[in-house]
């Protein structure tokens, strides 16, 4: 099992004839994401890496049924973006973009609440079901299946843990990206809960930083709740 995404996960990019949104729409088709779709207004109609390009999110929606979006949007016009995606019906989306306005980042939030959607980042690396799905920019080759989840407010102290377990052939079942903007979708408690729950997930990796109660809080919720075993990496 994975939580979140899986290989019929269906998946939407918005803003992919960007150089970062065609280049990782590459890197995640290569990693056998199923990418249905990209958007990018004004250039409907084209095509990236075999993908069709629409001008709106409700034009995919109505053709090939995304259940998620990535979006690689510049950080001043992630909100609309959202909001678009969150107002089709899309329930998971990728913020990438870091240093989203503030108010624009608690907006999202705040809707995406009301549609009942998970909002992973903003300035998130994303999230990986290792060996099915991945809608982000890690790197491919790290992240092989295995029995153990992972979820970090870090994405390079996140690659070179999974990277160093890798090589010890221990892989992953899910890799959440939490985001290092002041105001993220998900907290570490979200995440633990579905590992908790989720039958593959033998053991989970915490990856913290400094900043904020998120660990503190992550804590108590682990020796008040938990039964898996967590090893915590705090940074900073």
């Amino acid at each position: 099992m994975s939580i979140y995404i899986d290989e019929s996960t269906r998946v939407l990019v918005q803003g992919i004839t960007g150089n970062q949104g065609s280049f990782h729409t590459g890197q995640m088709l290569a990693y056998g994401t199923n990418i249905v779709g990209g958007i990018s207004p004004g250039k409907g109609g084209q095509s990236v890496e075999g993908v069709p390009v629409y001008d709106t999110v409700f034009a995919v929606v109505e053709e090939k049924k995304p259940d998620a979006s990535i979006l690689f949007i510049p950080a001043p016009f992630v909100r609309d973006a959202a909001y678009e995606a969150l107002e089709a019906g899309l329930k998971i989306l990728v913020l990438i973009p870091e240093h989203i306005p503030l108010h624009d980042a608690m907006d999202i939030m705040a809707y995406a609440k009301q549609k009942d959607a998970v909002i992973v980042g903003p300035n998130t690396f994303g999230l990986v079901s290792s060996g099915k799905s991945k809608i982000g920019i890690m790197p491919n080759r790290y992240f092989i299946p295995g029995p153990v989840g992972i979820v970090s407010r870090s994405g390079t102290l996140c690659y070179e843990i999974v990277g160093q377990i890798t090589e010890h052939n221990i892989g992953t079942t899910t890799v959440v990206g939490l985001g290092g903007d002041r105001i993220v979708g998900m907290h570490f408690i979200d995440v633990l809960k579905q590992f908790e729950a989720d039958q593959e997930t033998k053991a989970i990796i915490l990856v913290g930083e400094i900043g904020g109660s998120a660990e503190e809080e992550a804590a108590a919720y682990i020796s008040s709740s938990m039964k898996k075993p967590v090893i915590a990496y705090l940074a900073g």
